[in-house]
């Protein structure tokens, strides 16, 4: 934002400090250059194939891999900032606009762990405003905004939602990004969408100015271990974000694993799988429905299934004596006798299927 410019909503949310923060200078990336200027070792070391050199520092946001999440998420990559997984875009998001003792963030329960406890690290207040189970997990976008006060920086929306499953109603989530344009900044969580036919909330950014949006690459792209996410929105938003991003943040194994990964060929083969994992889904949801170990198997939109057991104690051991390991989700007051049951191969369900009917 220039001197003397008017603030925009977005930067009048942002803690001041942040807003007038300088990003930390890093060693120019000038890869056709013999490298003598960030103090690296000159040498590789043993077994090191990598491209450029794992003795190298890596490009700091790689235009290659912004470029190619561009293309898979149908934004401009001035939108996009890559990050280490979900996780690292909410920490970012918490550094940038919450205050310790003064601003708070606002989700909706039973949802994903890291958006209270990235709050609580950074010493914001969390309120939850529980979905609604007697109505599928349903969103009541009345009872969110009521609940919103000035103090509400970022409001976290996760759809599908973690644990239970299903997608958020659309327009319950356009009212409240709505109603909190200038307000809040509300974030939408699509870790899961790519396991559904509902298009991304991205086609949103240009009527909502304080939209941000999480991808990830660790669920249907199957690099849940090389860590990489991406925060998307206002080129404001993602111009700060840099600043408070470490400037290393991927590395160079990762990226590669991204670019790869993200290939049209790598892209084809991913469609054609979660294709068959959901079908894989139907046949584990109905298997886990004739356990006598199960009250309810909730619908599922993702690659996973939200379990209400007659047991959930006497589930978890019959699992783990059958060699398989689930979710315990009994720490949510709305899921006493809960698991998260992952959508794994067949020969996976079926040792935990056989396991639930053996003992």
């Amino acid at each position: 934002m220039s001197p003397g410019a008017p603030m925009s909503p977005l930067a009048a949310l942002m803690r001041p400090e942040i807003r007038a923060l300088k990003a930390y200078a890093h060693a120019a990336w000038l890869p056709n250059l013999t490298r003598l200027h960030a103090n690296e070792a000159p040498w590789r070391p043993a077994d090191d194939h990598s491209e450029t050199g794992l003795n190298r520092y890596p490009e700091p946001q790689p235009e290659a891999l912004l470029e190619r999440l561009a293309e898979v998420y149908a934004v401009p990559s001035r939108n996009i900032l890559a990050t280490r997984g979900s996780d690292d875009a909410i920490d970012v998001l918490s550094r940038i606009f919450l205050r310790a003792g003064e601003d708070a963030i606002l989700q909706c329960s039973p949802t994903f762990g890291m958006y209270q406890v990235a709050a609580r690290i950074q010493g914001a207040e969390v309120i939850d405003v529980p979905l609604e189970r007697a109505q599928q997990w349903r969103l009541d976008p009345a009872r969110l905004l009521a609940a919103w006060t000035p103090r509400v920086k970022l409001v976290y929306l996760c759809s599908p939602n973690n644990p239970t499953a299903n997608l958020l109603d659309i327009a319950a989530v356009e009212t409240v990004c709505a109603a909190l344009a200038g307000k809040a900044v509300v974030v939408i969580d699509e870790a899961y969408i790519e396991w559904t036919a509902q298009p991304s909330a991205t086609t949103w950014l240009d009527r909502h100015p304080t939209l941000a949006i999480l991808r990830t690459l660790s669920k249907s792209h199957a690099l849940a271990g090389a860590r990489v996410g991406a925060l998307i929105g206002p080129e404001e938003l993602i111009e700060v974000g840099r600043r408070v991003i470490p400037p290393y943040c991927l590395a160079e194994p990762t990226i590669a694993a991204a670019l790869r990964a993200l290939g049209p060929a790598e892209l084809a083969l991913t469609k054609s799988r979660i294709a068959a994992l959901i079908a894989e889904r139907d046949y584990l949801h109905a298997g886990l429905a004739d356990s006598p170990r199960v009250a309810t198997v909730w619908p599922s939109d993702t690659n996973f299934l939200l379990v209400d057991s007659t047991s959930a104690a006497e589930f978890l051991r019959a699992a783990m004596l059958g060699g398989t390991i689930v979710r315990d989700l009994r720490a949510y007051p709305a899921l006493a006798q809960s698991l998260r049951v992952t959508v794994g191969a067949r020969a996976d369900n079926d040792i935990l299927l056989n396991s639930l009917a053996a003992s």
